[in-house]
Parts: structure tokens; sequence; C-alpha cells
């Protein structure tokens, strides 16, 4: 008989204490699950400190960078060393203070969770100080003693390598794009709300914001500005409250968008007591009423603001404070849902359809110096079989035009831009409804004189035409109907850009030069390109009078320029930053030097409206698509990049020869050619990807544009095919 082993009793596991560091890290995952979410405890903090401005940079979806710089009061000097210590905090000093707390933070664990995932360094002044302090943490302490160094006011926070300790978190975060839409609609929701504050976020290396708000007294505005005009014309104001201590006590206002607003996915930004919360309850509250008054599929825009005395919310629930407990939340709900039907009710009354409209195309016979009339085609009639001699031929798949496909038959391994083409043209899409932002008369007058001044036939030119491909090195072809067009296309860029500084003024993004530029010595390197007698040093000393008196003059300018213009020079008589007048296109920095020497010379000061056409002027000029300074190393322009050897040229086409009469082949300057094809490259991209769909967009091509060579009609495609036709 076998006898059956006794089976082994397993000793429960014993429970011990784990180490300090290993619950920090627990902690720190819960409390910063994501690099949106050490933004919006960034944020908060700012908000905290009473800011009226701040600003969010961003590398990799927030994985490498993220930083967010304010203006507020700023961290005292002694309280640096415990500030990444757990649980300190200035917002409250007993659980008490829970019960009546108003500001944004108060467990004192953000600041904490973020040394323990990741790198931080704090940058702060305070009011009075004559400088800042900057100081690293790790793991809730300092690293060193803080450093005294130059600082702006307010506070700069610093994080870099997130989750660097955490490989199962940051593998899950690979996609930064996603991260980063995150943070923007993070930025846009505080936006709206903290009207009273400039909100900006970019990308690191990008020249424009991707959320960019300014302090305004209207919150339409705001929400005008971050999510667009679509959304801003169809919401209506809606405000409810309630003071009945029995069953609720509250005060909501906001935005609700109305039955003529179409989009895919509810849209619902709430803040409760000045806090951006998460109210599931009232969100499906609200879709229910929406489904019966929207179109099928479509969902609603919602900004709402709900004031409680602080006693009612508890704030202490979440982790990340994403949500709140309310007092007799049920009864709010239910008041707030119905006061939103009620609104819905009576505004879906009527509803309103955008509606496109078909105008008639004029016929354009000729664009002359005497003569370019306008004969409206007849409305109304039947349609017609077109002749086939008056078909237009373009090629839908690719309206920017194909010539370029005849012209090269290796293209060049620089013009690898395809890629970015979407981004382009979507870029000039957003730009399409541009803001108001002419709130000075001269401004608006100079404005209506554009759009008075519009030539109707060149407009229609501009907007209907198709573009072929350059002539030479400043016309390009189009095609409008069944005529070709020759285009300059340096008087066309500097009226677009000169068009573009007026409406865009006083909202410009920067170009950040990459390193400061001494006005004065740009002002003498322009006079020295003016004066033709390179060997003369007579009037060095009248360049050197007129450079200081231009130079003295732009600083007295540099605050206007700057607020206006975007034009910032600063107190050492450095140009830092330049305009961006259109997206994805820099102009020309070599003539940076003749575009400061205009700045000064040309401008009118005295009287606002010719100040500000002038300076339009100057700007259209610099920024214009003119030749690049290097000749076109196509065609004859080659010429100016071979090696010029002494002696040994013959006169038959440049081949030197050996004395055993064995030819060699020509030898070229490789660096200033690569240079020089690069540079004209870059110009024929610019014209076709940014150029002509801008125009399309925003030119109204003045009367003088008629009659001054801009626009040369060479050829009708109707009378070619009629002598194709013979052949």
């Amino acid at each position: 008989m076998e006898i059956e082993p006794a089976e082994e009793v397993k000793e429960p596991p014993r429970i011990h204490r784990l180490d300090e560091s290993v619950v920090n890290r627990i902690a720190a995952g819960e409390v910063i699950q994501r690099p949106v979410s050490a933004v919006k405890e960034l944020v908060e903090n700012s908000l905290d400190a009473s800011s009226t401005s701040i600003s969010v940079l961003v590398k990799d979806g927030g994985l490498k960078l993220i930083q967010v710089s304010d203006d507020g009061h700023g961290i005292r000097y002694e309280d640096l060393p415990i500030l990444c210590e757990r649980h300190t905090t200035s917002k409250l000093s007993k659980y008490e203070d829970l019960q009546s707390i108003k500001s944004m933070g108060f467990r004192g664990e953000a600041l904490a969770s973020m040394t323990y995932v990741g790198h931080v360094t704090v940058t702060t002044i305070t009011r009075g100080q004559l400088h800042g302090y900057r100081v690293s943490y790790r793991d809730g302490v300092m690293e060193n003693e803080p450093k005294a160094c130059a600082a702006v006011k307010g506070t700069q926070i610093v994080i870099e390598n997130l989750f660097y300790n955490m490989v199962a978190r940051r593998k899950t975060l690979q996609n930064s794009a996603d991260d980063y839409t995150k943070i923007v609609d993070l930025l846009s929701r505080f936006a709206i709300h903290h009207i009273d504050v400039s909100f900006s976020c970019r990308k690191h290396g990008a020249a424009r914001a991707d959320v960019h708000s300014v302090a305004t007294p209207s919150r339409l505005n705001a929400i005008r500005s971050v999510y667009g005009l679509s959304v801003a014309q169809n919401l209506i104001k809606i405000e409810a409250s309630d003071n009945d201590p029995s069953s609720s006590v509250f005060e909501m206002d906001g935005f609700i968008s109305n039955s003529n607003y179409v989009a895919k996915k509810t849209t619902m930004v709430l803040f409760i007591n000045d806090r951006l919360v998460e109210c599931t309850a009232l969100k499906r509250a609200l879709e229910v009423v929406y489904v019966a008054t929207l179109p099928k599929a479509s969902k609603p825009f919602i900004y709402m603001s709900i004031t409680l005395p602080p006693e009612h919310v508890d704030v202490n629930v979440h982790p990340t404070k994403r949500e709140v407990s309310l007092l007799n939340q049920e009864v709010i709900v239910e008041k707030i849902q119905s006061v939103v039907e009620s609104v819905l009710r009576n505004s879906n009354e009527s509803r309103t359809f955008q509606e496109q409209t078909v105008e008639a195309t004029p016929s354009v016979p000729s664009v002359t110096n005497n003569d370019l009339h306008l004969s409206p085609s007849p409305s109304g009639s039947k349609s017609q079989r077109v002749p086939v001699n008056k078909i237009v031929r373009t090629d839908s798949s690719d309206p920017a035009g194909r010539m370029h496909a005849y012209l090269y038959k290796n293209p060049q391994k620089y013009l690898g831009r395809d890629s970015s083409l979407t981004t382009v043209r979507s870029s000039v899409r957003q730009r399409r409804n541009l803001k108001e932002t002419a709130d000075l008369t001269s401004i608006q007058e100079l404005i209506n004189d554009i759009d008075r001044k519009c030539h109707s036939g060149l407009l229609d030119i501009v907007r209907q035409s198709t573009y072929i491909g350059m002539a030479d090195d400043v016309f390009a072809l189009l095609q409008h109907n069944t005529h070709l067009y020759l285009a300059n296309v340096v008087n066309l860029s500097k009226e677009l850009m000169y068009q573009q500084v007026l409406r865009r003024f006083a909202h410009f993004n920067a170009i950040q030069l990459s390193e400061p530029a001494p006005l004065q010595e740009l002002i003498m390197l322009a006079l020295k390109e003016e004066d033709s007698d390179l060997e003369s040093n007579e009037n060095d000393d009248l360049k050197k009078k007129i450079a200081e008196m231009n130079t003295q003059l732009l600083n007295q300018k540099s605050e206007m320029l700057e607020e206006y213009f975007c034009i910032f020079i600063d107190s050492d008589g450095n140009l830092s930053r330049l305009p961006i007048l259109l997206d994805q296109y820099t102009p020309d920095m070599d003539r940076v030097p003749e575009f400061v020497l205009c700045l000064g010379n040309d401008v009118e000061w005295e009287e606002e409206k010719n100040c500000f056409q002038s300076l339009a002027a100057a700007l259209g000029n610099f920024y214009a698509m003119h030749p690049p300074m290097l000749p076109n190393p196509s065609g004859k322009g080659l010429e100016f990049y071979r090696k010029r050897k002494h002696g040994k040229h013959t006169q038959d086409g440049g081949n030197s020869c050996h004395v055993d009469g064995t030819a060699e082949e020509d030898e070229f300057e490789h660096e200033l050619l690569s240079e020089a094809e690069t540079a004209w490259a870059q110009r024929e991209w610019s014209i076709q990807h940014v150029l002509f769909p801008s125009m399309r967009l925003f030119l109204k091509p003045p009367n003088s544009m008629a009659s001054n060579g801009t626009f040369v009609r060479v050829a009708s495609l109707e009378k070619l095919y009629k002598i194709f036709e013979r052949c």
C-alpha cells in the first residue's frame, strides 16, 4: 500500500514596508499619467500664481521636453529647497481648508511626482529681486543649490525625459502626435475660459503656435480665436441659476451650438468653480437633448461655467482632479438639461443652410495696356454642348500644373518636398478666414482702398486660373479658360505680401533669427552694395553717419514695430525677429540689409496712415519672391559658375585642351553651383505651392495690374487648336 506524500503547507507571504522611492514612483505614475497630465498641473499652478500670460513648449509629445513659462508672482528663494517634496503646498494648511478651497492645486503632489519620473528644472524670480534663481530637482530633492541667473518675471518649469525610468509607460506613449493633440486641446479649453490670460502652445522648433490667444473681454471672441469662426457663429448664449438651499444653489453661463452646427464629435468644455473637469452625467443628459435637435450623426459644441459655493464641491475625489463631486448633482443636471432643451426648442424654429452662389464667369478677351473689358456671359440660358475646341484641358489630379514634367528629365534630389505639400495647403486653407485685425481707422481705410481698387476681371483670373510653370526668371505661365497668360511673379507676390501685412496687422507669428543682427552693420552693408565704386572710401564717414541716424530712428520706433509688425529690435539695436506673412514661406535673408535701409529711408513716420502704408510696402518688397542673388544656373547663367583657368580657355565653347590635344571636361565651382540650384529650386517650389494657392485665397489684384504688364495674354488655346487641326 503506497502512502501519498503529505501536501506541503505554504506559508502566507510576509508583508513588508516598501522603500520610499518605490512608493513615490508608484504614486507619481498615478498623478502624472501622460504628458498632458503634467501640462495641466503646471498650467493650473501658473493660474494660481495670478499669471496673465502662459506659454507652453513641447517636444516629442512631451516625452522629451515640456516647458511652461508664466509671468506670475514667482517662488520665494527660501521655499525652493522644499518646492518638490511631497505634500508641500502654499494652498492650504489644514484639512478644513478643503471646504473653501479656490485654488486649482492643493495636494502638493504634482511637482514632486514629476521629479520622480522626469528631470525637472525651475527658474523663477519674485517681484523686487534683481535676479532670479535656477535649480534642478530629482526624486523630490534639489540636485544642487539654487544658482543666481537672469530671469524674466514669473516662473519657468522644464521637464525633460518624462517617464525615462518607466519603460512600459514610455512604450505606450510613443505616438507623440496623439499626445501633442491632447495638449493643444487642453490649452484651447483653458484659453476660452480664462479670457483675461494669454495662452500659447507650440511644438519645439516650430515658428507658428498651434494655440495663440490674447486676453479679451469677450468670451465669444476667445472661442472664435481658438475654435474658429465656424464654431463661434453657430453658438447660443445660455444661462441658468438656482438659489434654493433646499434643492440646489448654483449659477451657470456658457454657450451651446445651435441646430446649424455640424460635427462628428461632441466637444464639451466644462469648468466648475474655475476648475476644468468632466461630468459624465451632465454630458449624457445634454447629448440626449441634442439627439432630437441635431441632424443624424451630428454632435454639439458646449461650453459651460458652473459656480457653486465651495463647500458644495468635493474636489478631492480623483488622483488628477479630473472629476469632482457636487452636492445635489442630480438636481443641478436636471435643471441645466431643462434650460438647454427650452433654448434649443426656441432656436430650432428656423434653420440656416449655407448655399454656394455660382456667378457667371466673365470672359476676358485681352489683358493689354489699352483694354481689359469684361462681358458677362448670359445667365439663365440652357446648357449647351461645348465645342471641342473650347474645352479647357487641365489635369484634375494635379491642379498645380505639369510643365516641369517635360522640362526636367531627372528631378533634383533637394526637391523632395511633396510630403509636406498637404501641410502647406492645409495651413493656407486655415488662413482663409483671417481674424478681424483692423482695429485702427487708418488700417481699415487702407484695406477698404484695396477692396475698392480691386479689378474684377483680374480677380477672376487669379481665382480660377491653373498654374502651368515658370516661363523665365520673372514670369509664370497660367491658363484661364482657353487663354494662356504670363504673370509677373515679383509684382504679384509684392502686392500679396503688402495686403497680407495690412490684414494680419498686429497679429503676426514670428521668424526668430538664429543670431541677432546689428542694425548699423546691416545698413552699412546695404549702403556699400548701392555704391558702385567699391574701391572708393571717400564716403565711408557719410555712410557711417547715415547708418547711425537710421539705427537711432529705428530704435526709437522699436516698440511700435514690435507691437504692430512683429519686427523686434532689442535695446542694443539688434534685429532678432521678423513677421510671418505666409505660412511655410521665409523671405530671402540676403535682402535683410536692403530692407532695414528701406525702413530708415523710405518710411513716412510722421502721419499714421502713410506710415503704415509705407511700412507695409517695405515689407511687401522684402518678402516678394525676387529672383535669387546668384544667377540662374540653367541656360546662360551656368557660365558664371565655370572655373577660370588663365591661358587654358579656348574660344570654342570653353573646353580646355591638353598639349597632346585631348579635351578636358569643364570644371565648375560645385559648391556655389549647388547653392544656386537649391535657391532657385526653392523659389520655384514656393511659387507653385505657396504663392499661387495663397493668391487664390487672399489676393485682390488692383486696377493698375491691368496696364503695367503684370498680366500679359500670350495665346488662345481655341486658335491654337484650329492651327493644329489644319496640320
